[in-house]
C-alpha cells in the first residue's frame, strides 16, 4: 500500500507554494489592511499580541505562538486593537525600508508585536472541495499545542533562518513556509473533533480515510464497491452509507471526480495523448473517459486542454509586457 494519504495528494494537486512577504515589528497604535488575494495568506505572531479583523467575523486576539491562515485570501486587517484606523499594507511597506535583518519597523509609543507574514499561491484550476470547505480564517493557538509539536517547531526553525540568513536561507525559508501550510491545516483539523463536515471530517475516520488513501494511491485500479468494502472489512451498504455521510458522495462518484482532477492536470501540463491520459486514470475507452470528463468539467478533454493552453499563454504574455 502506498503510504501517501489523501490530504497530501490533494495538497500536491493544488501545487501550494508559499513565500515570506514580510517580517514586521510594530509598536502600538498601528493597523494594516490587506486586500483579498487570489491564494492564501498566513500570519504568525512571534512576540507580543495583536488583533485580526475579517469582515463578517468577530475580531480575534492573537498572542505569541499563534498562527492564522486565511485559505481563500480573504481581505482583513491586522492591528494593535480590535477597532480603530488602519492603512493599506502597500502604503505601509512602500513608506518604509526594511532593516538589515529584513524587518519592517512601525514606530509608535506603545507595546511591540512581531509578525511573520506570508502568501501562498495554488492551482485554481483544481476543483477539489478542500479549499472551499475551509473557513475564511483558521486559527491555531500556540497555547493549545503541546511542547515539541510540529507548528511551533517549524516556526522556531523559520525564525532562525530569517535571523541568521546563512547560505541558502531563502530556499529553506520558502520550504518551511510550504510545510507550515500543511501543518496548520492538520493542527486545525485535529482540534475540530466532530464539528467539521464532509471531506475534511472523513479524514478523521480511520476506515474512510484508508478507503480514500487506497483510491488515491491507485486511482486507475478497477475499484468496485465490493472490492473497497472487502478492503475496509465492511459490508457494501455500510461502506457506502458511511462514506457518503462523511464525504458527501458515494465512493465511486468520488473516485470519478478524483480521476478527472488527475486527468485535468495532465491535460494542462503535458502533451500526452488523450487516450494515454484516459488509461492512466483507469479508462480503457477514450470515449467513456471523454464522456465522464465532459460531464464533470463542462466540455471534452481536447477543448479543456486548448482553453488551458490559451490561458497559460495569456498569463505569460501579460507577465512579459
Amino acid at each position: 500500500m502506498d503510504c501517501r494519504d489523501a490530504l497530501a495528494d490533494v495538497l500536491d494537486m493544488l501545487r501550494v507554494r508559499g513565500a515570506v512577504t514580510a517580517q514586521v515589528r510594530a509598536h502600538a497604535p498601528w493597523g494594516m489592511s490587506l486586500h483579498r488575494e487570489p491564494g492564501a495568506t498566513f500570519h504568525a505572531v512571534t512576540a507580543g499580541a495583536c488583533w485580526i479583523r475579517v469582515p463578517g467575523l468577530p475580531p480575534r486576539e492573537l498572542h505569541a505562538g499563534d498562527v492564522v491562515l486565511l485559505p481563500t485570501g480573504a481581505a482583513h486587517v491586522v492591528a494593535s486593537a480590535p477597532t480603530g484606523p488602519w492603512r493599506p499594507w502597500d502604503q505601509v511597506t512602500q513608506a518604509l525600508a526594511p532593516g538589515a535583518d529584513g524587518e519592517f519597523v512601525l514606530d509608535g509609543p506603545g507595546s511591540s508585536t512581531r509578525l511573520i507574514c506570508a502568501a501562498y499561491h495554488y492551482d485554481r484550476e483544481v476543483a477539489h472541495p478542500l479549499v472551499s470547505l475551509l473557513p475564511p480564517l483558521l486559527l491555531v493557538a500556540g497555547q493549545d499545542l503541546a511542547d515539541g509539536s510540529a507548528v511551533p517547531t517549524t516556526l522556531r526553525l523559520l525564525r532562525q533562518e530569517l535571523t541568521a540568513r546563512s547560505a541558502g536561507w531563502g530556499t529553506i525559508v520558502n520550504r518551511l513556509i510550504d510545510v507550515l501550510f500543511v501543518q496548520v491545516i492538520r493542527a486545525w483539523l485535529d482540534g475540530r473533533g466532530e464539528q467539521e463536515h464532509s471531506w475534511l471530517r472523513a479524514l478523521r475516520d480511520p476506515i474512510i480515510a484508508q478507503t480514500l488513501t487506497r483510491m488515491h494511491a491507485d486511482p486507475a485500479a478497477p475499484w468496485t464497491i465490493a472490492l473497497l468494502a472487502r478492503e475496509a472489512n465492511l459490508s457494501r451498504a455500510t461502506l457506502t452509507r458511511r462514506f457518503s455521510a462523511l464525504v458527501g458522495e458515494p465512493p465511486l462518484a468520488y473516485l470519478t471526480r478524483w480521476r478527472m482532477e488527475l486527468a485535468a492536470r495532465n491535460l494542462r501540463e503535458t502533451d500526452e495523448p488523450v487516450g494515454a491520459i484516459a488509461r492512466r486514470v483507469g479508462y480503457e475507452s477514450e470515449f467513456a473517459f471523454s464522456r465522464a470528463f465532459s460531464r464533470l468539467r463542462g466540455g471534452p478533454p481536447g477543448r479543456y486542454r486548448a482553453a488551458a493552453r490559451e490561458r497559460r499563454e495569456g498569463r505569460a504574455a501579460a507577465a512579459s509586457s
